[in-house]
């Protein structure tokens, strides 16, 4: 009886642990896909940090792909400009450095981070280096890039200095393409008067 009464609970644990490891196996699967908030992710900050993006709740915000050795670096310095002037008024950018586009972000986050601020005395938020396209593409611009998960439009990342758009509530409302500054009468239009920039 109490031989039984072992079997039975070691099988009664052994289904337990396979069904907790299948529902574990879809909530991350729902967590990286149609589930996903632009606010829900955590990234990486350029000093090794965790960084919830959730504290953007109510802020317009910016996410730039950046790199310290193309021919659009220059636009660090309308970046910088640019959340100088708004970041009082609820408005972020965020830099995500990627090296995918002909080796242009070769550094360490170090030599990023030293780069950006010698250069261009870069103040708003960067994060680590990251990977935006590809294999190895970051859940965050998986999202940013397929209709099925930010729910509005599929694109690629075509460049550096590719920019989307996210509104206060966590929607994204567009995307401008790498060669458009960051400055344009349509970006602005949407950070001062909430003017839908689409571009997609």
């Amino acid at each position: 009886m109490v031989k039984k009464n072992l079997l039975l609970s070691m099988v009664v644990l052994v289904a337990f642990t396979v069904g907790c490891t299948l529902f574990n196996k879809a909530s991350r699967e729902d967590i990286n896909l149609e589930l996903v908030d632009f606010h829900d992710f955590y990234v990486t900050d350029i000093h090794g940090d965790s960084f919830a993006l959730s504290q953007f709740k109510g802020s317009k915000v910016m996410i730039v792909n950046v790199a310290s050795k193309c021919g659009l670096t220059p636009q660090y310095e309308a970046l910088e400009a640019l959340y100088r002037r708004y970041s009082d008024q609820g408005f972020v950018i965020i830099g995500f450095p990627a090296n995918n586009f002909m080796n242009q972000e070769p550094g360490t986050n170090e030599e990023i981070l030293e780069f950006c601020t010698a250069n261009f005395d870069v103040t708003f938020p960067m994060m680590s280096k990251i990977s935006v396209l590809g294999e190895d593409q970051h859940p965050l611009y998986t999202w940013l890039t397929t209709k099925r998960f930010n729910g509005v439009s599929d694109s690629n990342v075509r460049w550096n200095f590719q920019k989307y758009l996210i509104n206060e509530e966590g929607l994204l409302v567009g995307v401008a393409y790498p060669r458009e500054r960051p400055d344009t009468e349509r970006i602005i239009a949407w950070i001062e008067e909430g003017v839908v920039p689409g571009g997609f």
